[in-house]
């Protein structure tokens, strides 16, 4: 690998704490799987407060929630019915503003997920929308007549299933949903939407939240002539679902939503050190991730799944990865994740029949390395492995879609294992929603906070270090050369420069430190297999 640097000139802000979230690391937690405590086998609001203890000795700046918001759970939350309330299945709105409370006390942002792309079909908008073609909210969603036989206006296809289009015999149309038919599209083009959207974003950030993830947000506009999306050339990339036959460039990634992120981003400022994260994928990811957080009038940050959709994590990966995010002018700042509710567990995803220990340490290593944010997933600091579940208890539309071409999303989702000694994991007393897998008891949390040694007592480590050091958490990245599989950068600059060295491949490699560097921490034994090391400069 050539010696390259990737180095953004320092940007000066008012007040420091408004870059809080620049190099953070912040935990996701899943709530319906990460605490039970009513005993209905379902994770809550009020399990998530109980647990927070945990979070916060990780040393993590922030937390991260998925959906909680009322809903029918067709897509688990991803589905919603009331923007403004909190499903009885988490709790209520005096759970959350106890969790946001606790969580404050405990030095952690919360960051909440909101998703602006679609509702759910039962949200009192889409019952209005679709009652006629002249009411008031006819226009809150994306109709579209059918064609002369009766056939879907075009060829777009959703994510999970089939066409993007179900018929509603109400208002002889069909409507537009990039998911399931129970996710009807919003019509965002639509200013009345917008205003609808920015009034449900300020009633969270007046109830004291740090920052949204804005979930699946370059679906959030459509091409208006409904213009068909061109088909991918046969024996391009993998297909397990129509999805995966074209190109989508019209019924995503409208060159208006920038626009939009624009007004977000204006009423986020107006609240102070809020952050806003774009989840970001398809295609066209690396350059809407970068348009999206192009300039200081849009959002801070962009989520892609660069990693989390990689079947094998290599050198090159990596550096072709983090090369994206140059450090031009006017460049965002970009976050990664290895693992979240969307993607198989890191551990299970890139092990290719290695030590699941070793590779979930040599992981780590690397994740808190990064340029960049990193977002740490429930579990990940335990190195959990995909759970297996059987077809009879899968819940994921898409995995029960699809079985068994693809792992779907159950395997991630599974429940917290807290106590290896309690009934599921210590996560419930009750059999809970999804089945606790048995390989999980033995890396619990009680049983890896009595080992120093521990993946959870690594993790711990790890995030002090990036903490400690300015160099993890910046801007400036610098490729070393080095034979692969190995891959060796720096970090920071000047004598703030910190050197991270991984070996990727299966093979000791010899390859001497550089003279004048003492290593300050490392996995493994120096450069075998699955190993890394961090190394600064010696006295």
């Amino acid at each position: 690998m050539n010696e390259m640097s990737l180095e953004r000139p320092s940007v000066a802000t008012a007040d420091a704490q408004d870059d809080w979230w620049r190099g953070a690391v912040i935990y996701q937690i899943y709530p319906r799987s990460f605490a039970d405590s009513n005993g209905d086998g379902v994770g809550d609001l009020p399990g998530i407060t109980a647990r927070l203890d945990h979070v916060a000795s990780l040393g993590v700046d922030a937390i991260w929630l998925s959906p909680f918001f009322t809903s029918p759970m067709n897509d688990f939350g991803y589905d919603i019915a009331d923007y403004r309330d909190v499903d009885p299945i988490f709790g209520t709105l005096e759970d959350f503003d106890r969790l946001l409370e606790r969580a404050h006390l405990l030095g952690l942002k919360v960051i909440i997920d909101q998703v602006y792309a679609h509702s759910s079909d039962e949200h009192p908008w889409f019952r209005e929308s679709r009652s006629s073609r002249d009411n008031p909210k006819s226009d809150w969603y994306v109709w579209a007549d059918p064609n002369p036989d009766g056939s879907p206006p075009n060829n777009w296809q959703s994510v999970f299933y089939g066409p993007c289009w179900t018929w509603d015999a109400r208002r002889g149309q069909y409507y537009l949903h990039n998911f399931l038919p129970s996710q009807p599209n919003l019509h965002v083009h639509n200013q009345e939407v917008q205003e609808a959207l920015l009034a449900t974003a300020k009633f969270w950030l007046d109830r004291g939240v740090d920052g949204f993830r804005l979930d699946a947000i370059n679906f959030a506009m459509h091409d208006p002539e409904l213009r068909d999306n061109p088909p991918v050339p046969e024996g391009v990339g993998k297909r397990t679902r129509p999805f995966d036959f074209q190109h989508h460039f019209f019924n995503q990634s409208h060159a208006d939503i920038p626009a939009f992120l624009s007004r977000i981003r204006k009423l986020m400022d107006d609240y102070g050190s809020r952050f806003t994260v774009a989840e970001v994928g398809g295609e066209q990811a690396d350059r809407e991730m970068k348009l999206f957080t192009e300039g200081p009038d849009r959002l801070h940050s962009a989520y892609g799944f660069n990693f989390l959709y990689a079947d094998r994590l290599t050198p090159e990966l990596i550096q072709s990865t983090i090369e994206l995010w140059p450090g031009a002018a006017k460049e965002g700042w970009p976050s990664w994740a290895f693992s979240n509710h969307d993607a198989p567990r890191v551990v299970s995803r890139w092990l290719n029949g290695r030590d699941p220990d070793d590779f979930a340490r040599q992981a780590m290593l690397l994740l808190m390395s990064l340029r960049g944010n990193v977002f740490l997933y429930q579990g990940e600091e335990l190195g959990l492995p995909q759970a297996e579940v059987p077809f009879e208890r899968l819940q994921d539309p898409e995995a029960i879609a699809n079985w068994p071409e693809t792992q779907g999303r159950d395997g991630a989702r599974t429940p917290m294992p807290w106590r290896d000694d309690a009934p599921n994991g210590g996560f419930s007393p009750v059999e809970p929603w999804l089945p606790v897998d048995p390989r999980h008891l033995p890396l619990a949390v009680d049983r890896q906070e009595a080992d120093p040694d521990s993946m959870l007592n690594l993790t711990r480590r790890l995030i002090v270090l990036r903490k400690k050091h300015p160099a993890l958490r910046g801007r400036a990245i610098r490729w070393v050369d080095a034979p692969l599989p190995l891959l060796a950068f720096e970090r920071g600059q000047g004598e703030q420069r910190l050197l991270c060295v991984f070996n990727f491949g299966n093979e000791q490699v010899d390859w001497p430190i550089p003279f004048g560097w003492r290593i300050i921490e490392q996995v493994g034994h120096q450069l075998k297999p699955l190993s890394g090391f961090i190394a600064e400069r010696a006295n």
